[in-house]
C-alpha cells in the first residue's frame, strides 16, 4: 500500500529531526502509543479481506519494527551527545589545587596528634598501638599498682559488666600505659616507643572529660636516665610550642609506676590576653614523667641488672587547650559548626 509507504516515511522523518530525548519518548508515544499512527493503520485490519489483512499486516509489521529500531537508534545517538557534553562541561583539572572548603575542616586533636607523632618519630621512637577495652592486669597490676589503689575504684574506671578472666576484669583502659607492657613483651630492648589513645575515666566538667586523648613514650636502654628525660621532656615541648627557649621545672611527684617520678612544669607568660610559653615567671603543669619502676620492667621481661627505662605522659587534649586557647575540653565532643569553623584547620595549610 503507498499509504503505508507514506507513513514510514513520514516517521523516520520526523525521528531524524527529533533534539532531545523527551521528543523521542512523545514521538514513541505518537506513533507506537494507544491512539498513534500505526495502531490506528492497526484497527483498520478488521476490515480488509483474510488475504489482504496477512499482507497489509506484514507490511505494518515491517514498518513497526523499522521505526522502533530508528527510535532507539535516535535516543542512543541523543544520550551520547549528551555525555559527550557533560563531559566537556564537567571536566575537573585534576592538577589545580583543591578548594579549602570542598572538604571540611580537621578537628585540632587530629592535627595536634599528627605534631606529636612527627615529633616522636624524630627521636626514632616507634608508634606502639593497643585495644581500648584492657584487663585489670595490664591497665593496673603490671603496672605496679596495688589493689587498694584509689583508680581502681568504680567511681573512677569504667568497668564492663562481663564476666572477669584469667587477667582480671575487663575495664576500659584507664590510661595509654598498658600498651607499653604488650610492648615490652612483645620486644627485647633496648626500644623507643611511643602511644596516642583514648582514655577512659568517669569525670566530666570544663576541664575533665570521660574520654580523652593521651601520648605516652617510653624509652628502655643499658644507660639511660633523668637527664635524658629532662632533655627529652624540654626539646619536645620546645618542638610543640614553636618556641626556641623555654624552662622546665620538674617537681617531685608520685607515679606507682615510676621511681623517682615528677610533674613537668613550664614557663608561661600573659601577654594581650594570651598565653605564651617560654618566657615569664609563672609556671604551668603539663606532663608527668619519671624512671621506671623496676617492678613494671620486670612485668615487661626486661633484665633490671642490666637496663632501666624513662617515661612520660602529655593529655594531648589539655596540649591542644593550651596551643590554641581552647577553654572547655568538652567543646571537643560537641557537634558546634561555629567551633569547628573556628579552631578547625583546612586540609590544604596542615
Amino acid at each position: 500500500m503507498q499509504e503505508l509507504g507514506t507513513l514510514l516515511a513520514a516517521c523516520l522523518s520526523e525521528i531524524a529531526r527529533c533534539d532531545s530525548l523527551k521528543r523521542v519518548e512523545t514521538l514513541r508515544n505518537a506513533i507506537l502509543g494507544k491512539n498513534g499512527k500505526i495502531t490506528q493503520v492497526i484497527e483498520k485490519l478488521r476490515e480488509m479481506e483474510p488475504d489482504q489483512r496477512r499482507r497489509v499486516g506484514s507490511e505494518i509489521n515491517s514498518i513497526k519494527d523499522n521505526v522502533i529500531k530508528a527510535l532507539d537508534q535516535r535516543r542512543c545517538e541523543l544520550e551520547s551527545a549528551e555525555i559527550s557534553e557533560r563531559l566537556v562541561s564537567e571536566f575537573v583539572d585534576a592538577s589545580r589545587p583543591a578548594r579549602p572548603r570542598s572538604f571540611g575542616k580537621i578537628h585540632p586533636l587530629t592535627k595536634v596528634s599528627e605534631e606529636i607523632a612527627d615529633i616522636m618519630s624524630s627521636y626514632g621512637f616507634v608508634l606502639a598501638d593497643g585495644e581500648d577495652i584492657e584487663t585489670e592486669y595490664f591497665n593496673f597490676t603490671a603496672l605496679n599498682m596495688p589493689e587498694h589503689h584509689p583508680a581502681r575504684a568504680m567511681h573512677d574506671t569504667f568497668y564492663l559488666q562481663i564476666a572477669a578472666g584469667e587477667c582480671g576484669r575487663r575495664l576500659l583502659r584507664t590510661h595509654t600505659s598498658p600498651i607499653q607492657i604488650h610492648a615490652m613483651l612483645a620486644n627485647t630492648p633496648p626500644y623507643r616507643f611511643f602511644s596516642i589513645g583514648r582514655v577512659y575515666r568517669n569525670d566530666c566538667d570544663a576541664t575533665h572529660t570521660p574520654m580523652f586523648n593521651q601520648v605516652e613514650g617510653l624509652m628502655v636502654d643499658e644507660k639511660v636516665g633523668f637527664g635524658h628525660l629532662k632533655w627529652l621532656m624540654t626539646d619536645f615541648l620546645k618542638k610543640f610550642f614553636g618556641v626556641k627557649h623555654l624552662s622546665l621545672r620538674l617537681r617531685p611527684s608520685f607515679f606507682p609506676f615510676t621511681e623517682p617520678s615528677a610533674e613537668v612544669d613550664v614557663n608561661y607568660d600573659i601577654v594581650n590576653g594570651k598565653m605564651v610559653f617560654g618566657t615569664g615567671d609563672r609556671w604551668l603543669e603539663v606532663a608527668g614523667c619519671g624512671v621506671v619502676h623496676p617492678n613494671v620492667l620486670r612485668n615487661g621481661n626486661v633484665d633490671t641488672l642490666r637496663y632501666q627505662g624513662i617515661a612520660f605522659a602529655f593529655g594531648i587534649d589539655r596540649l591542644t587547650s593550651l596551643k590554641y586557647g581552647i577553654s572547655d575540653l568538652r567543646e571537643y565532643f560537641e557537634s558546634n559548626e561555629r567551633w569547628r569553623n573556628t579552631y578547625g584547620f583546612c586540609h590544604v595549610t596542615v
